[in-house]
């Protein structure tokens, strides 16, 4: 479908090609076994995974500053959990929680085997709105730095997707063109939509299910990109 017109491709990083769910609950659980032993990993995860999510959504259109997102997201699980935990503790906790999540390299179904098939035919990059420090060790980690000729990463942008000026930076640094670009990600409003109102063709990756509208392109595995390209 693409083959004829694409160059290059930009990929979203975090639920996209890093499981960042999977990753986060490896990180919390070393943190609660050192520090609170008392906390269910997997009940506070699925009270974190949403809130970090809206939280997120708050940073993407500058409502939260990088250091009130890290404390907002531990702060609001804490208190829907009723746990008490101190301003200082959950302070320490969003520093290790940084800390160790590149550590865990948990990568989703077929990214390795799609990002081999695509190397071979097209360039491929990076846009995330993630901490760039932290994007790096991700890739690093992971071992799939090597697959990707660029990153572009929000701090480095000045602005995050969806805003149209981190796509026309990502593009820049690529020395390449939107006509002969595809983006693909997770989130339909960043990545998705972000990517289609600045002129870029898209892919969401929909692991989820997601009712979305029907002229959205989507994949439901990362294999599934093999057809389109």
């Amino acid at each position: 479908m693409f083959q004829d017109k694409i160059t290059d491709i930009f990929f979203d990083l975090d639920h996209t090609l890093w499981d960042f769910d999977k990753n986060s609950e490896l990180a919390f659980e070393k943190i609660f076994k050192e520090n609170h032993p008392a906390i269910n990993t997997k009940l506070f995860v699925d009270i974190y995974a949403p809130i970090n999510q809206a939280c997120w959504k708050l940073y993407q259109v500058d409502k939260l500053t990088h250091d009130e997102l890290r404390y907002k997201r531990l702060k609001d699980s804490f208190d829907f959990l009723s746990y008490s935990i101190s301003d200082e503790e959950i302070n320490q906790m969003s520093i290790d929680y940084i800390t160790y999540l590149p550590e865990n390299n948990i990568l989703f179904d077929g990214a390795k085997e799609v990002l081999d098939y695509l190397n071979s035919k097209y360039r491929l990059h990076i846009i995330t709105n993630g901490f760039a420090e932290v994007q790096y060790k991700k890739l690093k980690n992971s071992g799939i730095s090597d697959y990707f000729i660029s990153v572009t990463n929000s701090e480095k942008a000045g602005v995050k997707k969806p805003h149209p000026k981190i796509f026309e930076f990502a593009l820049s640094l690529a020395n390449t063109q939107k006509e002969r670009s595809i983006m693909i990600g997770d989130c339909i409003d960043a990545d998705v939509k972000g990517a289609l109102n600045f002129g870029m063709e898209a892919i969401y990756f929909n692991d989820k299910n997601v009712q979305i509208s029907n002229d959205i392109i989507q994949v439901n595995q990362l294999i599934e990109l093999k057809k389109y390209f």
